[in-house]
């Protein structure tokens, strides 16, 4: 679908990392890879995009502006503070859910004896960010090991979300890195589609084309609810 405008873009990517001591954190497999090659299909379709990545071995994509983040709780601040200016939201970074309790201001030696590590809930980030979401799309994921459509249903609905992308991990799909995978997209009215062995790119511009639609449409409704 070509696009009437260019709207404004906010797209998280890859890991956050939560640090142990000054040398380990714990993180997870995200490569970051989806988030930029959707930032790079919303460029190239004449939206503007600001990116916010967690530490990935990517590059910048060109002219895209780009901010670096670590932790799940940085992650939210930079979203926060850029989530006014969008007008879609699409959550494809994978975000630490806990992070220790205590961080060691030293390296924690071999000979030290911690036979467990506390841990406790971060921030979520799609809940925080709701009260900001007037007019705008809000998109995320789900990668599930179990119950992929009841669990992606049911973050579907908590989150308040106008289209959730999920996939299963295990099988040659669905793995961290994988460049080709199968999805199922859901939109808000639990309608789904699947994607079978599609690639990122694929998946991408889909998104973009699925959520300017959105957009669109949530928004003339809008308009001809006002004017009524």
């Amino acid at each position: 679908m070509a696009c009437k405008k260019g709207l404004k873009f906010l797209i998280s990517a890859g890991p956050t990392r939560e640090p142990i001591d000054p040398i380990r954190f714990i993180s997870n497999y995200s490569t970051g890879y989806l988030g930029y090659e959707i930032a790079k299909a919303a460029k190239k379709q004449g939206h503007k995009v600001v990116l916010v990545s967690g530490p990935v071995a990517l590059k910048k994509p060109v002219g895209i502006k780009r901010i670096e983040v670590m932790t799940a709780r940085e992650m939210l601040e930079a979203l926060k503070k850029n989530i006014e200016w969008a007008d879609c939201l699409i959550m494809t970074a994978a975000v630490s859910d806990f992070r220790p309790k205590i961080i060691q201001k030293n390296k924690i030696k071999k000979k030290t004896s911690i036979s467990t590590l506390q841990l406790i809930k971060n921030p979520d980030i799609l809940k925080c960010l709701n009260a900001h979401r007037k007019g705008k799309i809000f998109v995320g994921f789900a990668l599930e090991t179990e119950n992929l459509h009841k669990n992606a249903l049911a973050k579907l609905k908590s989150k308040g979300l106008d289209l959730i992308i999920a996939n299963q991990k295990g099988g040659k799909s669905a793995c961290f890195g994988e460049t080709i995978n199968t999805y199922h997209v859901i939109d808000k009215s639990f309608n789904c589609s699947a994607l079978k062995d599609k690639s990122k790119s694929y998946l991408s511009r889909q998104i973009i084309d699925k959520s300017q639609n959105l957009w669109y449409n949530f928004n003339s409704k809008e308009k001809v609810n006002k004017i009524g």
